[in-house]
């Protein structure tokens, strides 16, 4: 059941990409361009994603089982440290470049162009990468 919940789950996040234009390259760039010629429409995407995800967040914040009875996990740090920060501007300047956000890099993928799959495997190195920066930090 879990499975068939978590593919359900990521078949309508990526169909919400799709329609909302999370996919298109151009539109991401014309979204974050706000000294030319800026496209608010994918502000109004996330105020609805924030808005949709408030009930269901303070829903799971009151529990510590999921609807699946697997354990509740939300983030528990509050704090901005320097590794938060430095993360949250190289995944936005990488957004930027690119126009491609990693969740919609994976909806992508199946449109076929080759700069989606470099942008998947750069994606896939800088997690590789991470992970083992992490394991060496822990020793």
């Amino acid at each position: 059941m879990r499975k068939l919940t978590s593919f359900a789950a990521g078949l309508l996040f990526g169909m919400g990409l799709l329609l909302s234009g999370m996919t298109n390259p151009a539109k991401v760039i014309g979204f974050l361009d706000l000294a030319g010629a800026w496209d608010p429409s994918l502000a109004l995407v996330m105020v609805g994603a924030i808005a949709t995800a408030v009930l269901p967040f303070t829903w799971a914040k009151a529990r510590t089982r999921s609807l699946l009875d697997a354990p509740m996990q939300l983030p528990a740090k509050r704090e901005l440290d320097g590794r938060l920060i430095g993360g949250s501007l190289l995944f936005g300047v990488g957004w930027g470049v690119a126009g491609i956000c990693p969740g919609p890099s994976i909806a992508m993928l199946l449109c076929g162009h080759w700069q989606v799959v470099v942008f998947v495997l750069a994606m896939l190195a800088g997690m590789l990468l991470f992970s083992a920066l992490e394991r060496r930090r822990a020793c």
